[in-house]
């Protein structure tokens, strides 16, 4: 039982939505945290905004608030739920900011915080106090000052020199943080750092440029017992933000005596802060002298903590929780050897690698270098018992279409200025010849890493078509981490074939435990991954077996949702007594926690690696509906390889991503599509586009999350993207749609046991189609849809889920556009026979688990077992809100479209629309201002249709300012004040946004080129966090919302209030 018997109930602050900086790490140290507290009897009240994660499912706490996180919100909570402590550190930057701002208000006089207290937070995260704290320890911290005006860091930069690190406080993954080498770079840099900070304040730093970097993941508790539970080293330098370098663990670099300095310190500043939990201290190590400095100190469960718990088996944010309220390190259970208590530190006999996955595929203009700003969406892990093996399985599992190192160009510049592909870079320039030495030189990364990657390619140069065929050399390359396929091109031969070689001479996976003692103990939970050696460490049962494949790595167009289905689905099959496997390389998430299902298997989402494990486990079945298009794109190969798949069969995902064989499909059933033709050449696209008329839609076939998708309006762009985009193959062919413009989109989940279908929820899409799904905001119920559209919705949604044989979730979209009889029409958009990433929304807007039933579904239970028949009937409105990265790429164009660029979502909700989309954008970071002054400038194609969105803005009060031609479209209706435009001189209304006039932006971009007046307007909005929207049907509910929280207050109600209401 808790020691501190005075907290019997306590609030967990959650992170938010997924977004660069504090990604899906949160999402499993939350959930930890909720259940390791209800383990000791503490009731748990959790609010968080984000829809997409297990923490804010109703069972995960006692009571769930989905609610914005800001301090007013949070402190409402506070009263009505009056709670005897909260806990903050477990909604990483987020979660600090709301605890500091709630004392701010004076909403914590009653309230204890636990985990770290207020004054910890303030020590280490603001700079000032942090240094005056580090020298009293008389620990070493690299020559800094925290400045809040241009001109003291001006003054400043005389004290500390350049090249200096710039870093705003109370920020996430380094947001506004750069290096500036001269006096023009800093203040560019500053000014935008100051925007940034949650303090206005910027903190600048000694540039420890090229030094090594070390990270300590700590833990301590009330009676001041500490232990280390890992330590990790950066592949790369100082100067890359140890979010986008590639981690080792345990540290490969460091020798004893400096393992040793470092240990002592963290321990001594854990003691000297107080913090009772988990806590990370990263070091930057000169490599020429040894000689340490204190960077940084994160006195809550951070990104690294997620990596260490997953690296070492070691539950990091379970035992914080319980230490948080009271309990000690020797009176916790550590939960792996089940014999040993969580004071003793963990020991690994392995080797970890975290390797970053990026979205520049997404953002074609912004520039592919790394620096000090985290601009990463998700990462991978692999274990291996070598660095070599480990690299090469991390290769494999970030899902880029690399089955290990790859030659690719490069050049001095790419080894000197690092880029999201710096390891193939290296990799490029020892194969070619050049000295470790040199490639040290250039690069600042450490020479045994450089060795180990010269190692392997000393060994592929000793490789032929007959050297591989020697048993000893085959299993070699297996046990340094080579992938068949890899072999296979290395070699000539067939990559099957190869295969075959390799398991007649018995040359197959062996899997280990991650049991955090080296074997010193026995462990008890079945937590592994692969090898090749002597010994195999699994037991195999002979239960009836299913195994669910993971989604890999977070990245734009394949969140955090589908873990999400992964994770129900693991659960829902457990709870049936059936042995539930998870094959998943992702350290940020609640999928690869090592009590979600019965095993896991740490490990790539490759055919070559799924089969491994198959062949050893022999399930009855296997799951790849929830993974995302990762898992989808192994159903076919697996079916081939006999391999069962439970659900909708593989042969329906065929006849949907196959255009000509979906045509059919729907020509069969009568379900109207838009006009489209297929093009393998320029040719080709430019007849269909002749023939169904611009503006089209074009796009590769097999592709998600919108990727090269674009609508184009004549030839000459057309050309563009042919040439551009797309490699033209008959294998992967271009898809040219009719755009249809001005309708309305509509998302639908359903679920499907083959006899019956059962509509999860219909979404109506709030930005007006040509807005990829996973970007625009939607509505659950439609709010502006006839009862007869809805119902041709649902007709259409039944007859497709029972023709494609669906057993599971299916997701389609719509289109619906006024016909010239003035009558709505119902297009099909897409179907996806599988999870959406709109599943967990759903699924909390309606109180009915969908990826669950799903998975029974999917194991023989039909719907009508869940009394699961009409579509559920709700008395609130729940909006979904996407969140984009577009402030952490500082050239990427704030413009939404066909291809998706979000990385999360917020969920707003309430008893009608305009307050739940109010909550919406507050939980996406935009506060909509109640007055003030709004500028509105639109595309010529928008002109006629503004008019109700000025009137509406005059009767709420705004003043309302606009560019020559947008004001001359509606001066004669409204009190409208005419501003210039960028390029038309002082002043304009880049003088007026930076002079802090306008409250709130209404642009509708003009064309596809970024380096007009509009896309100015919307980076200084980025930049400068002013609410804007790029879409009319955006401003209509933005004003909507406006109008309805103008006045009232706003309210907050758990979800499981509003569950309770549904029935």
């Amino acid at each position: 039982m808790p020691k501190d018997e005075d907290i019997k109930k306590v609030l967990i602050i959650g992170s938010g939505p997924i977004q660069i900086g504090q990604a899906a790490e949160f999402d499993y140290s939350g959930s930890q945290a909720c259940k390791s507290l209800m383990e000791e009897g503490i009731k748990t009240i959790l609010v968080n905004s984000n829809p997409a994660t297990i923490q804010t499912d109703i069972e995960t706490a006692d009571k769930v608030y989905v609610e914005p996180l800001s301090p007013k919100i949070v402190a409402k909570i506070i009263k009505k739920e009056n709670p005897d402590a909260i806990l903050p550190t477990m909604g990483g930057q987020t979660g600090l900011n709301v605890a500091t701002g709630l004392e701010k208000i004076k909403a914590l006089e009653d309230v204890k915080v636990i985990g770290s207290s207020i004054e910890t937070i303030r020590n280490v995260e603001d700079r000032e106090l942090f240094g005056k704290f580090m020298m009293e320890l008389n620990e070493p911290i690299a020559k800094c000052k925290a400045v809040t005006s241009v001109e003291e860091a001006l003054e400043a930069a005389n004290e500390i020199g350049y090249p200096m690190i710039i870093r705003p406080a109370f920020t996430l993954g380094g947001t506004g943080g750069g290096v500036a080498h001269n006096r023009e770079e800093l203040v560019k840099v500053v000014t935008r750092g100051l925007e940034m900070s949650f303090i206005n304040q910027v903190l600048l730093d000694e540039s420890l440029l090229g030094f090594k970097e070390f990270e300590y993941e700590v833990m301590r508790d009330k009676n001041d017992t500490c232990i280390i539970v890992c330590n990790m080293e950066n592949f790369d330098p100082m100067g890359i933000h140890t979010g986008e370098s590639i981690v080792v663990a345990p540290s490969q670099t460091l020798s004893d005596v400096d393992h040793q300095r470092l240990r002592n310190a963290s321990i001594k500043i854990i003691r000297a802060l107080k913090i009772q939990g988990g806590c990370n201290i990263q070091f930057s190590v000169n490599p020429e002298t040894g000689d340490y400095k204190v960077i940084e100190v994160n006195p809550r469960v951070s990104r690294s903590s997620a990596l260490a718990s997953k690296a070492t088996g070691y539950p990091i944010a379970k035992i914080s929780a319980k230490i948080a309220i009271g309990m000690t390190l020797d009176e916790i259970q550590n939960d792996i050897t089940k014999e040993t208590p969580a004071s003793f530190e963990p020991s690994l006999d392995y080797v970890v690698t975290k390797i970053p996955r990026w979205p520049f595929d997404k953002f074609k203009e912004v520039k592919r270098e790394l620096g000090v700003q985290m601009q990463s969406t998700g990462e991978v892990m692999a274990i291996g018992r070598t660095i070599e093996e480990s690299l090469h399985k991390a290769i494999r599992s970030l899902d880029i279409g690399k089955y290990g190192f790859e030659e690719v160009p490069f050049n001095e510049n790419l080894l000197v200025n690092a880029t999201d592909e710096r390891l193939f870079h290296i990799y490029s320039a020892l194969k070619s010849g050049m000295s470790v030495d040199r490639v040290h030189e250039l690069t600042k990364v450490d020479k045994f890493f450089l060795y180990k990657i010269l190692n392997i390619i000393d060994f592929e140069n000793s490789l032929n078509k007959e050297t591989i065929l020697d048993p000893v050399i085959l299993k070699k390359a297996k046990r340094m981490g080579f992938s068949d396929h890899v072999l296979a091109e290395l070699t000539g031969h067939n990559e099957k074939e190869l295969r075959s070689i390799r398991k007649k001479h018995g040359i197959i996976p062996t899997y280990k435990m991650v049991d955090t003692c080296a074997a010193e103990f026995e462990a008890k939970t079945p937590y592994y991954y692969s090898t090749y050696e002597e010994e195999d460490e699994v037991a195999v049962s002979d239960n009836k077996k299913v195994v669910i494949i993971g989604a890999g790595p977070i990245r734009i167009g394949q969140g955090i949702e589908f873990d999400y289905c992964c994770v129900h689905a693991a659960m829902a099959l457990k709870d049936q007594g059936l042995e539930t496997i998870i094959i998943n390389n992702n350290p940020e998430t609640v999928s690869t926690d090592y009590d979600i299902s019965n095993k896991l298997y740490f490990e790539p989402l490759t055919m070559e690696d799924v089969m491994g494990i198959i062949d050893k486990e022999k399930p009855y079945g296997v799951i790849v509906q929830f993974g995302g298009q990762t898992s989808i794109n192994l159903a076919v190969p697996l079916a081939e390889a006999g391999v069962k798949i439970l659900g909708t069969p593989h042969e329906s995902i065929d006849r949907v991503e196959d255009r000509e064989q979906f045509t059919k499909v729907l020509n069969n059933l009568n379900i109207p599509q838009a006009d489209y033709g297929i093009a393998n050449s320029f040719d080709d696209a430019q007849k269909i586009a002749e023939k169904i008329g611009f503006p089209v839609l074009v796009r590769p076939s097999y592709v998600l999350g919108g990727r090269a998708m674009e609508i184009v309006y004549d030839n000459i762009e057309l050309k563009k993207y042919m040439k551009e985009a797309v490699k033209i193959s008959s294998k992967h062919p271009i898809l040219v749609d009719k755009f249809l413009e001005d309708a309305i989109e509509v998302d639908v989940d359903a679920l499907c046991d083959g006899e019956e279908v059962f509509i999860g929820g219909i979404m109506e899409h709030i930005e007006e189609a040509g807005v990829h799904s996973g970007d625009s905001a939607c509505v659950i119920p439609p709010q502006s849809l006839s009862d007869e559209v809805i119902q041709t919705i649902k007709d259409y949604t039944r007859k497709l889920a029972l023709e494609l044989d669906v057993v599971g979730l299916m997701n389609i979209q719509y289109a619906v556009k006024m016909e010239k009889s003035g009558k709505p029409k119902v297009y099909i958009i897409e179907a996806n026979p599988r999870a959406s990433r709109t599943v967990p929304f759903v699924s909390k807007a309606v109180g009915v688990p969908l990826a669950k039933v799903a998975a029974m579904l999917m194991i023989g239970h039909k719907l009508r077992d869940f009394k699961l028949h009409d579509q559920v009937e709700i008395k609130h409105v729940a909006v979904k809100e996407s969140i984009f990265p577009f402030i952490k790429l500082p050239q990427a164009d704030s413009v939404l479209g066909p291809e998706m660029k979000s990385t999360g979502e917020s969920m707003g909700i309430d008893g009608n629309f305009g307050v739940s989309y109010y909550k919406a954008q507050l939980s996406a970071g935009m506060e909509l201002p109640k007055g003030g002054k709004l500028f509105i400038s639109v595309k010529d194609a928008d002109k006629n249709s503004i008019l109700d969105i000025v009137e509406d803005a005059e009767a709420l009060g705004f003043e309302i300012v606009a560019t020559k031609g947008t004001a001359e479209a509606v001066k004669d209706e409204v009190n409208i004040e005419t501003i210039r435009k960028v390029s038309e001189g002082s002043p304009n209304i880049k003088d007026a946004i930076l002079n802090g006039e306008i409250d709130l932006i209404i642009n509708t971009p003009s064309g596809r080129q970024s380096a007009d007046d509009g896309y100015h307007i919307r980076r200084l909005a980025v930049e400068l966090r002013i609410p804007y929207v790029t879409t009319l049907a955006g401003a209509r509910a933005v004003l909507k919302a406006i109008k309805k929280v103008k006045n009232g207050e706003i309210g907050v109600k758990s979800l499981n209030d509003y569950h309770t209401a549904i029935d």
